[in-house]
């Protein structure tokens, strides 16, 4: 007997232009390349143990720097990156006016490579800068590989012939310590380098995070992006590149057009050659030939109806492990138990006793959709991030819900394991999972019905709410509630028309949230999970920000086996002590 449960989620263009990135894939010329002699003490030979001096720590840092590049390179990570052009707003600030998505697959191997995922044809021209005028004089298209070339600090000349390196001290990025620099190109060090800070941890003195430029720009359609990027230990002793935020609020293009963007890049599926393997074989049991029985009673023949229920389970179980093992879904998680309890209140409420139990997974995109295959429902991690409440949660899923009871998609197709074994840069192309829009009215008429008959009938005044802030963001933000795999959020007239007025003044009616607001997502194993941010109140309706692009300030951890005694560890013991010091260069 199922029963309902309550639960809340809780709220939750530069230096890679094409003259930089020459720079970095070719070393300097001998006229390039100048020592230091006042401005940097000689090099130190690099220590196992820990740096004593701040030299040490700068030998150190430089040999992981490299050791990092070569490391990074041996990976093909999916990358994500949401841009958001901005303009000037006398109430808000600055507001979205237009926005532009990319999904790929890096290839690390072969350089600044990202392989498309999207159907969509881009120019070539200048295709390593972030921002090139490939369109027209006066009109700007982003290329993502300038925006992937931030993963690297400086991919060849990191060290003491092409940089000056000013201690700033100690600081905590989350849970790890790190010492601090300011570093800058030294002159005549060659284009493309990098000008800014770096935050190296100080056990192994790995690059955590860079936040800054590349500079000088080159070439006529040179430009500076800052940007800042992130690495995340997420195996033992490995680092790798997780987020890169970058902005502009007011740069000035050679025609003297003002560009002023927000941008989040995420990179994900590093261990996809082993996605969910290493558990499975190590679950996997052999039964002994001796406890084979006569179970001849108990066998009995499949009808043809049973047969169809059999091969629709096959497809969808097909599609849920390809789209997982692309790095498009994630894998069975928490968040998928917290959906499931909503999707089982929507079904005590009403009665309903649905066979097989319906089941949810996490699509691991930014883009607003959700479709069903069989009996699961899937949702993008974009719009789980913006939903306000569970309320509009539940009407999301509602959707869904009667998208399986009431014009049951067929997954024939998906039945032969042949159609489903296809690449990762092939899966947008060859997956649909949209509903005509004659099925999607039909099941939103359903869903109506359940929600006003849920435990949820009270309070769908913010799913309305939702409803309307998207639509009045349709315009402006077509890339982001545009579905790559599934179904668009629909707009339904009669929820629609159930809400109060939208105040984008009123700091009290968060009609949508931020992108990132829920999730957060392991890039080594594609596992998602709830953000542990505490609610904190608004200021201003500015901090409202529905559907935008944020900076990223992860909490950084030190890798840990899973189920590990955290309290062994040292440096987590005095975390708190430490956290409070204001640490003095060593000389």
């Amino acid at each position: 007997m199922r029963t309902w449960t309550r639960f809340s989620l809780g709220v939750m263009l530069a230096g890679a232009l094409a003259g930089a990135i020459a720079a970095q894939q070719a070393q300097p010329t001998a006229n390039e390349t100048t020592t230091t002699t006042t401005t940097t003490p000689p090099a130190e030979a690099p220590s196992a143990g820990p740096a004593l001096t701040v030299n040490q720590a700068i030998d150190r840092m430089i040999a992981r720097e490299h050791d990092e590049v070569v490391t990074i390179r041996r990976y093909d990570p999916i990358i994500e990156t949401y841009i958001q052009d901005m303009k000037p707003d006398k109430e808000m600030g600055s507001i979205p006016v237009h926005d532009y998505y990319f999904l790929g697959q890096a290839d690390l191997a072969k350089g600044v490579v990202d392989n498309s995922m999207l159907n969509e044809k881009r120019g070539k021209l200048d295709e390593f800068n972030p921002l090139s005028h490939i369109a027209g004089v006066f009109s700007s298209s982003y290329v993502p590989e300038g925006f992937l070339q931030m993963i690297y600090l400086d991919a060849n000349g990191f060290d003491r012939q092409h940089y000056q390196f000013d201690y700033v001290g100690k600081e905590f990025l989350g849970e790890v310590r790190c010492v601090v620099f300011d570093v800058k190109p030294l002159p005549k060090s060659g284009r493309g380098r990098f000008e800014g800070r770096v935050w190296a941890e100080d056990q192994g003195f790995t690059i955590v995070r860079f936040n800054g430029i590349y500079t000088p720009s080159s070439g006529i359609r040179g430009y500076n992006l800052h940007f800042d990027s992130w690495r995340l230990n997420i195996q033992p002793g490995l680092w790798l590149p997780a987020y890169i935020y970058s902005q502009e609020s007011d740069l000035k293009d050679l025609w003297g057009n003002r560009i002023r963007f927000k941008a989040q890049t995420r990179l994900w599926g590093y261990d996809l050659k082993n996605v969910g393997r290493e558990q499975e074989f190590s679950q996997l049991t052999i039964e002994s030939p001796t406890a084979i029985q006569d179970q001849g009673a108990q066998m009995q023949d499949r009808s043809p109806l049973q047969a169809e229920r059999a091969w629709q389970h096959q497809a969808e179980l097909n599609v849920l492990d390809r789209l997982q093992k692309d790095g498009l879904l994630s894998p069975p998680s928490p968040v998928d138990k917290l959906l499931e309890t909503v999707v089982n209140n929507l079904e005590v409420t009403n009665n309903l006793d649905i066979e097989p139990e319906v089941h949810c997974r996490v699509l691991l995109t930014s883009t607003l959709e959700s479709f069903s295959i069989g009996h699961t429902i899937v949702v993008s991690r974009g719009l789980i991030d913006v939903l306000p409440d569970e309320a509009s949660i539940a009407a999301v899923l509602a959707q869904q819900l009667a998208d399986i009871m009431v014009t049951k998609p067929s997954t024939d197709q998906w039945g032969f394991n042949d159609m489903t074994n296809v690449s990762t840069v092939e899966a947008l192309e060859r997956f649909s999972f949209r509903d005509t829009p004659n099925d999607v009215e039909v099941a939103s008429q359903k869903a109506v019905e359940i929600l006003k008959k849920s435990n949820y009938k009270g309070q769908l005044s913010s799913a309305a709410l939702f409803l309307k802030q998207l639509q009045d963001e349709q315009k402006n933000l077509p890339a982001l509630i545009s579905p790559r795999l599934g179904n668009a959020v629909y707009i339904d007239t009669t929820l629609l028309s159930s809400g109060p007025q939208l105040q984008p003044n009123n700091i009290d009616q968060l009609a949508a949230l931020p992108l990132g607001a829920r999730l957060k997502l392991d890039p080594w194993t594609d596992q998602v999970d709830l953000l542990k941010a505490k609610a904190v109140p608004l200021y201003s309706a500015r901090e409202k920000m529905p559907f935008e692009v944020t900076p990223f300030m992860p909490f950084l951890t030190r890798y840990e086996k899973p189920g590990s005694d955290i309290s062994a560890d040292p440096a987590k013991a005095d975390l708190a002590k430490q956290q409070q010091q204001q640490a003095s260069p060593q000389q």
